[in-house]
């Protein structure tokens, strides 16, 4: 992967027992959701303007993980330099904890490292994150485990739009720019082609000339209902793909992997759902 950018964006209350550091900003909402005022939390990738796989480490980095006292990163290599960055600062007079989100679910190296967007994954996260406040702090466990329960609930209508949505359109065939919403088009019953480009692309290794005329011919012959595209990278093969696609009248929807500003998670996954039944009922 290639990283160039530095985007930070921290919530600071006045009296925070936790100092939270997350890799990604989705995580970094989900650790506010649950640790209320009681955490200050700083989200590493925060802008989802920017190509988060152009991204560098600076001093700056390193100063806020060193005062951090719970670390979340996602795993599965998506985020390899935050584990290098632990390691080479350990502190471990702060009893930090550091929690992988795809170990939380199982996945394991050459997975699809997108896994936020595996409907188990924040669940998961959220319930690992009160445990870590509740044991450490227990004045405030109560406090922890409702807004646990709060959270939880935000989930509910996106897993019951993923439910419709299966019921109406399990079996769909569709292509992706990149394996971003790969997990999510899983559990909408999609029928995923042409993986190698996809994963090509996620690399940053140029296809092969038979993967790309498979990916034309598959949009061309209109063999796919929907591109789901990866509105933040700037692959310029991706870029192509995309003007194909809309040049035969499949319809692409922008997917993207940092949560917009003023949203939540939830709404962030609802938006996209919305977005994927439009495309597919006109």
């Amino acid at each position: 992967m290639r990283f160039i950018y530095l985007l930070l964006a921290a919530v600071l209350p006045a009296h925070a027992t936790f100092r939270v550091v997350a890799a990604e900003n989705f995580y970094g909402g989900v650790a506010k959701q649950i640790g209320g005022d009681q955490v200050e939390v700083t989200s590493i990738l925060s802008n989802p303007d920017q190509d988060p796989h152009l991204f560098t480490v600076d001093p700056h980095t390193a100063e806020v993980l060193e005062k951090a006292d719970t670390i979340i990163v996602s795993g599965i290599d998506y985020d390899p330099w935050m584990s290098q960055l632990v390691a080479a600062h350990p502190n471990s007079h702060l009893r930090r904890v550091v929690i992988t989100a795809s170990d939380l679910v199982g996945a394991q190296e050459g997975d699809n490292p997108h896994i936020w967007y595996q409907p188990a994954t924040m669940p998961a996260l959220a319930k690992a994150l009160a445990d870590r406040f509740a044991a450490a702090d227990p004045a405030h466990a109560t406090d922890y485990r409702q807004r646990l329960t709060d959270f939880l609930a935000t989930l509910d209508p996106v897993h019951a739009r993923i439910a419709a949505l299966k019921s109406k359109f399990a079996g769909t065939d569709v292509l992706a720019t990149e394996p971003v919403f790969g997990y999510m088009a899983d559990a909408l019953g999609f029928r995923m082609h042409a993986m190698g480009f996809q994963n090509h692309v996620m690399n940053n290794v140029e296809p092969s000339a038979r993967e790309i005329e498979e990916f034309e011919t598959l949009l061309k012959q209109h063999q796919v209902k929907l591109l789901f595209y990866n509105s933040q990278a700037s692959d310029p093969v991706a870029s192509r793909m995309q003007d194909v696609a809309k040049a035969a009248g499949i319809p692409v929807v922008g997917v993207t992997e940092t949560e917009p500003a003023g949203t939540t998670f939830a709404s962030w996954m609802l938006t996209q759902l919305d977005e994927v039944e439009k495309a597919l009922s006109k």
